[in-house]
């Protein structure tokens, strides 16, 4: 399909509109004290945003005491419901498709709901955006993270992970800009389902990203505990299975021939032989057998992924309404001179 061309407001100089998305579960208290920060911020800026919230089913009440304001830089928050929880990824991909079908925006930012996500990126987003003629999705890149010694020992090692695994390095999360424009075709990629982040880069859609650092969360603790962790980690994976499938199968082909190679060679050589103790040659044929194995379940793996690709599979731009309870208008922005003017 051919790409399509700047927006008219590049052109044409219009407001840009903007909606900020962020899904919560049972983070109230937090999300009431970065909504503040962030009209404050957006108000020094010239976007004025609207907000869509993707409730995740929570379970603790105080949505409409933390998104009843008074605020003047957010033009109106909505409110949307999830009938169960289904998780921060899957949230966003019901929002991102809800927002797509029913509140169109030049750009779409989404953040967490913690306050980690600082508010003074969100313009910087926006601005790359639009830099990039809304070309490609923008994503916040982590230079410096707040989390514990362990986290980042933990999150280090799960990088090195995935780049084994994948080839591609882990530098962004959720924290991104995306133009409007593109958000049809990202729905449409049915990946998001697990892993909003992961789903980009598997579908080519171009992306950038800019440096931030990580800000401190604003109340509340995480509930997210190690094995959410893990499963998040995988989900990121499961994205790439067939990739990292055949780069399974590549990797002990080649050790396979390696190893057999130089047994090969060390035994051709009786002085060297003689010198080995009697087990090695068993080593040698255990080792290899082992690695046969582990390529054999790699083809049948990826064998696995590419069938149930015919198969139908969750996507967001069809089912996203099968899981969405309510959407209600909770506030909108009070009468000021900078709203007056829009």
């Amino acid at each position: 399909m051919p790409f399509p061309t700047p927006l008219p407001a590049h052109i044409a100089g219009k407001p840009i509109d903007v909606l900020i998305l962020i899904p919560v579960f049972d983070d109230w208290e937090a999300l009431g004290k970065l909504l503040p920060q962030l009209d404050e911020t957006l108000g020094k800026s010239p976007y004025r945003p609207r907000l869509l919230v993707v409730d995740d089913a929570s379970t603790e009440p105080g949505s409409r005491e933390a998104l009843s304001g008074p605020f003047r830089s957010i033009r109106n928050i909505s409110l949307l419901t999830l009938r169960r929880n289904l998780g921060h990824q899957r949230a966003i991909a019901v929002g991102l498709a809800y927002a797509e079908k029913h509140q169109q925006s030049d750009v779409v930012v989404v953040m967490d709901a913690d306050g980690e996500d600082a508010p003074a990126d969100v313009p910087r987003l926006i601005k790359c955006v639009l830099d990039k003629q809304s070309t490609r999705i923008v994503f916040a890149e982590r230079t410096r993270r707040s989390e514990s010694g362990l986290f980042q020992l933990c999150y280090r090692l799960y990088q090195i992970v995935h780049l084994l695994l994948t080839g591609i390095r882990v530098r962004v999360g959720n924290f991104s800009a995306i133009p409007g424009r593109l958000l049809t075709r990202l729905i449409a990629v049915s990946e998001i389902w697990n892993h909003y982040a992961a789903a980009v880069f598997k579908s080519r859609i171009p992306y950038e990203t800019i440096p931030t650092r990580r800000a401190q969360r604003l109340a509340g603790h995480s509930r997210m505990n190690f094995v959410g962790l893990v499963i998040h980690g995988l989900s990121a994976l499961s994205v790439h299975g067939e990739l990292i499938g055949v780069r399974l199968i590549v990797a002990t082909t080649v050790s396979v021939g390696a190893i057999a190679v130089v047994t090969a060679i060390v035994f051709s050589s009786d002085r060297v032989a003689l010198a080995l103790p009697a087990w090695t040659p068993l080593l040698s044929v255990i080792i290899m057998g082992l690695l046969l194995h582990l390529g054999f379940l790699a083809a049948i793996f990826v064998f696995i992924i590419l069938q149930a690709r015919v198969n139908a599979s969750f996507l967001p731009a069809r089912d996203y309404q099968y899981f969405i309870e309510s959407v209600e208008r909770i506030s909108d922005a009070a009468p000021d001179s900078s709203s007056a003017a829009q």
